[in-house]
């Protein structure tokens, strides 16, 4: 956003006076701006009309007083630019475009005339709800919205306008600083919206709605921005339309496809991916009332032993910790409750306590200090309206427990087990006391779980910030080259391939024995990327004879499967030592990504299994190695049955060289694909490769 726009942002999100243009949908502005409270100056250009709800009209752009800071634009998309013109030129500052049928319905010239048109001036849409502002009360909105703000919050943007209409109705007190609407995002973009409120000192998380981005670069350097200011970003990402270049037939494309992109640019800037609207909601809600733990660790309170197993069951699955008490202050957290209670994290403290803070605050502390915990969680479920006669003894818990962990300093959470058993005054009052009101226990841990990694991921990337993704690459007609050749090209590149040789079927047998046995053959043929498939393959060969007539059978099967593949050319290879485990490494490019490195369980079972983790590049060794850890297959490489373990540094070391060579020689080499890359203690071998070249 240059400076001039931004500026112009400015006015239009925090306006002193708004324009209105249009008819029906105006009307509805004017009346969303006045019940969000909006004191402001107020016009409306309409010719027909000499008011629009009770705002004085004016017939034209050119007769309004004064350049306004905000305007509402809802206007037939054939005018939208003539108007958007006369905007510029009489110094607007900002446009809110609710106006449909550009590039959404096919019109991209008309959007094109329209972001020439806008000039400086900041533009929102078009094809858009619209922009709330919590804090100063102010709204260009198309609808009836809701939401709230105790004077901070979330700034959330969103590419659908319903979902930010649904978040804005939604029943979970999630405090909102900003609510943006982007629309076709034809001017202002995520990246831009993403750069401008992370500066914003009220607002405590940003929260992203992304169907597509339109500058990666851009948005990984705001996100990292974001990352250095201590502003957690949340995004769901929906939509599965193709971003990347065309997929080549390897088996990359199954494991690696446009979401996975995404994933790895969120891991990359520690962004926090979430999968759902109420964990969305429920996320940004932790973060912006109480903040982000700094431990995976937590303590737990319940007045039902049911609810304290659910904790601790699905705490197990995603990997939180609820620490045993410590065994000094256990007795005098014992001596705290009723006989019946047992001491454990979490803690069922028992009903004959229950409702008296006086006796539940001092359980709850001393547990507090007698667990090394991050933060702490308490499940109360309020009853419904007409049910109420016992709300007072769960406030008065509630209380009790906001206090203890005030005092201590930890992030805290109340959380309903079944999300809707939390009404709205409950929210509120927990709010006011520092406490999150969560909804759901699931959705409470997950959003635990999430910030905690959120923490400790800003510390490791802010300490090796990496280096930008660069997009800018090379694409065009690929065409496949033979294994030999990529073998030769990976070994030209100090990456360890099987001894072997290349003939024709009359000198298979001297060949064989020159190279000694056991032996793998493979026919060499630029159309078999998979030759397990084809019968192409043929391992542990012993003498010369199996490998002619392994090689007779071969180019029968081969004719079978495509005559058209079949050839007299073979790779003789020398079997490799069976290895500790397989991998599939993949290095392929995006033209809004760049590099990619794809990591996975390799070998036959690698699209069965779809254990595989995206990574772009640059990267470092320590980044290829925790990726390997997130595998499936780490159990192998950790010494299964006490079995070998792998240097995971050194393996790392050698996969990081492969990356190195690969955007060195980026205008050559298209895409490369190791399957199976045989893990042994110390070094790797490349068995199968596939590689495309630049035609």
């Amino acid at each position: 956003m240059t400076p001039l726009r931004r500026a112009n942002f400015q006015r239009l999100l925090k306006p002193r006076h708004i324009v209105f243009i249009g008819g029906r949908y105006a009307i509805i502005a004017i009346d969303e701006a006045r019940r969000r409270g909006f004191d402001g100056e107020m016009w409306a250009v309409n010719p027909k009309r000499s008011d629009l709800a009770g705002v004085p009209c004016v017939a034209s752009i050119e007769d309004l007083p004064i350049a306004p800071d905000a305007v509402y634009l809802a206007i037939p998309a054939g005018d939208v630019v003539e108007a958007l013109r006369s905007l510029a030129l009489l110094g607007a500052g900002g446009v809110v475009c609710f106006s449909a049928g550009f590039k959404e319905a096919g019109n991209t010239q008309d959007e094109k005339d329209l972001v020439v048109a806008t000039g400086d001036m900041a533009l929102i849409g078009p094809n858009c709800y619209g922009l709330i502002n919590y804090i100063d009360n102010s709204a260009l909105w198309s609808f009836e919205h809701g939401g709230w703000s105790p004077g901070y919050g979330a700034a959330i943007i969103t590419q659908s306008g319903m979902f930010s209409s649904d978040i804005t109705m939604s029943q979970r007190s999630l405090p909102l600083a900003y609510m943006v609407s982007a629309g076709n995002q034809a001017v202002l973009g995520q990246e831009d919206f993403l750069e401008f409120f992370v500066d914003d000192p009220l607002v405590r998380a940003i929260g992203l709605h992304i169907e597509g981005l339109q500058d990666v670069p851009r948005f990984e350097r705001a996100a990292l921005k974001a990352l250095s200011k201590g502003i957690p970003v949340v995004v769901l990402k929906t939509g599965s339309s193709t971003i990347g270049s065309e997929l080549t037939i390897s088996h990359t494309g199954s494991l690696s496809g446009s979401a996975e992109l995404y994933e790895a640019l969120f891991a990359r800037t520690g962004i926090i991916s979430v999968s759902n609207p109420s964990q969305f909601l429920e996320t940004l809600k932790f973060l912006c009332v109480v903040g982000a733990p700094k431990s995976k660790n937590l303590v737990g309170f319940t007045c039902s032993g049911g609810g304290a197993t659910m904790l601790a069951d699905y705490a197990e699955k995603i990997d939180l910790s609820f620490l045993p008490v410590d065994p000094v202050q256990e007795i005098e957290l014992a001596a705290l409750l009723p006989k019946i209670a047992t001491v454990s994290n979490p803690l069922d403290y028992t009903t004959p306590i229950w409702g008296q803070e006086d006796l539940t605050y001092p359980v709850f502390s001393k547990a507090i200090s007698a667990v090394e915990a991050g933060s702490a969680v308490l499940v109360q479920d309020y009853p419904a309206e007409g049910l109420d006669n016992s709300k007072v003894f769960y406030q008065r818990d509630a209380i009790a427990f906001a206090r203890a962990t005030k005092e201590s300093g930890l992030p805290a959470a109340i959380c309903a087990t079944i999300p809707e058993n939390m009404d709205i005054e409950t929210r509120q009052l927990l709010i006011s006391k520092g406490v999150a009101p969560m909804q759901g226990i699931h959705e409470t841990l997950n959003a635990i779980s999430a910030s905690a990694d959120w923490s400790q991921n800003r510390v490791r990337i802010l300490l090796d910030i990496p280096r930008p993704i660069s997009p800018n690459l090379r694409v065009g007609q690929q065409v496949m080259v033979s294994e030999p050749e990529g073998k030769s090209w990976l070994l030209a590149n100090d990456f360890a391939v099987p001894q072997g040789k290349v003939t024709s079927g009359q000198n298979l047998g001297a060949v064989a024995s020159e190279l000694g046995y056991p032996l793998a053959l493979k026919m060499v043929s630029p159309y078999l990327p998979h030759k397990t498939e084809a019968g192409a393959v043929v391992l542990n060969l012993s003498d010369a004879a199996s490998a002619i007539q392994a090689s007779i059978k071969m180019q029968a099967d081969v004719v079978s499967y495509n005559p058209q593949a079949a050839t007299d050319q073979f790779l003789l290879e020398a079997m490799s030592p069976k290895p500790l485990a397989e991998l599939i490494v993949t290095l392929r490019r995006d033209p809004q990504f760049g590099i990619a490195l794809v990591l996975g369980s390799g070998g036959i079972l690698v699209e069965l299994v779809g254990d595989a983790v995206t990574l772009l590049l640059p990267l470092s060794p320590h980044d290829i190695t925790r990726a390997i850890k997130k595998l499936r297959v780490i159990g192998l490489l950790n010494g299964f049955r006490g079995g070998p373990q792998a240097d995971l540094e050194k393996i790392s070391l050698q996969i990081h060289r492969l990356c190195i060579a690969y955007t060195k020689h980026q205008d050559e080499i298209a895409e490369i694909e190791i399957n199976p890359l045989f893990i042994y203690s110390d070094q790797v071998c490349a068995v199968d490769v596939l590689v495309h070249k630049f035609n």
